[in-house]
């Protein structure tokens, strides 16, 4: 987005930061929104996300060509997400894809809008598709709950953490244990220039409160969890967001041989924060297993149960008991690994297929 939210303007409401600028971190009770958040009876603010439309009738055959995900029989109302990655198989782009029968609408980061549609522009060639960065006339929402009262809003619905039809899981839990399902997640399409009046009755919950679910979730976000060397497999993004059946694209080669030859070199992994402190590392702080550098974090929160948590992004070969230390500066934070991407192929459990059915459906 090129201006703030509107929604600013509440009461209390204070801008975040970095990716999320322009939207409210929270509207002065952090705690109390997330709950409010997780329970379904509060919405939150993600306008700062851009949005890319792709219309003509070759819409989903073509992005089927282009991309990890296959959507060439995507249904009116069925979300999915796809990749876009360069030819080493490292991520690009990561679209959440909703079709409402004559649109294809990709929710992306807000500076990847534009990238994005210019990348698409210049794929095109000779196909019946036209790309548009939307992202000044549409403001997205989020929820963890349907909202009836939306229903004829596009609205893309998160297959996290369910296998999708063709992927992979590379968790080391069952689907039917997997943190993921206690954060079922919508996004909403909203005209912009309605976004006040579409949430002037409900209850607002900053990206304060959404980043903690998310984490807790063990849900990768493009641009946090991810650098210029990340593959699909260190983030269980197999799982959501590739196909391995499908016919050729960019990167594909990658993706078959880190899957059929073995895991990749790092692997996402969530840490419970020693709270003792009372703050909270920042995303970057060095990650330690004893003396040796071992990765990042990438994402922190202070979650409404659980407490100080974090994702981060750590060397395969760390071993699965160890404790770590989180270094900030000079502020050690002492943190205990829970294994989201399994070290090694006998760890891996659950796999499943099918596509998750939106609310429009």
């Amino acid at each position: 987005m090129t201006t703030p939210s509107p929604l600013l303007s509440r009461p209390g409401a204070v801008e975040a930061a970095g990716a999320d600028a322009g939207v409210a971190a929270h509207y002065g009770e952090p705690l109390r929104e997330q709950r409010a958040l997780a329970a379904g009876t509060a919405v939150v603010d993600l306008s700062s996300r851009g949005v890319v439309t792709v219309t003509g009738p070759d819409r989903l055959s073509w992005l089927n060509t282009l991309s990890s995900q296959q959507v060439t029989a995507l249904q009116p109302g069925e979300s999915s997400e796809l990749l876009l990655l360069s030819v080493q198989g490292r991520i690009e782009f990561d679209a959440r894809i909703v079709d409402d029968g004559g649109t294809a609408w990709l929710i992306v980061e807000g500076a990847e809008a534009g990238p994005l549609a210019e990348y698409l522009n210049r794929m095109k060639f000779m196909l019946r598709v036209d790309i548009a960065d939307a992202s000044a006339d549409w403001a997205v929402v989020g929820s963890t709950a349907a909202v009836p009262e939306w229903a004829s809003l596009v609205a893309w619905q998160d297959p996290w953490p369910h296998v999708s039809a063709g992927g992979y899981s590379y968790a080391t839990v069952a689907e039917e244990n997997h943190p993921g399902l206690e954060r079922p997640w919508f996004e909403y399409l909203v005209p912009a220039a309605e976004l006040e009046q579409m949430v002037a009755d409900r209850p607002l919950a900053g990206v304060m409160s959404s980043e903690a679910l998310r984490i807790a979730a063990w849900r990768p976000r493009i641009g946090a969890e991810t650098d210029d060397r990340t593959i699909p497999h260190e983030l269980d993004l197999l799982r959501t967001a590739v196909h391995l059946a499908k016919g050729c694209y960019k990167g594909q080669e990658t993706i078959a041989r880190v899957h059929n030859l073995g895991h990749p070199p790092r692997r996402l992994v969530f840490l419970q924060l020693d709270g003792s402190q009372h703050t909270l590392p920042a995303a970057g702080s060095v990650v330690l297993a004893g003396d040796r550098k071992v990765g990042a974090v990438t994402s922190v929160a202070q979650h409404y149960e659980m407490g100080p948590v974090a994702l981060a992004v750590i060397k395969r070969s760390v071993a699965p008991d160890e404790i770590l230390t989180v270094l900030d500066g000079d502020e050690p934070y002492t943190a205990g690994q829970e294994l989201i991407v399994a070290p090694d192929a006998g760890q891996v459990v659950g796999r499943q297929t099918g596509f998750l059915r939106g609310p429009r459906a």
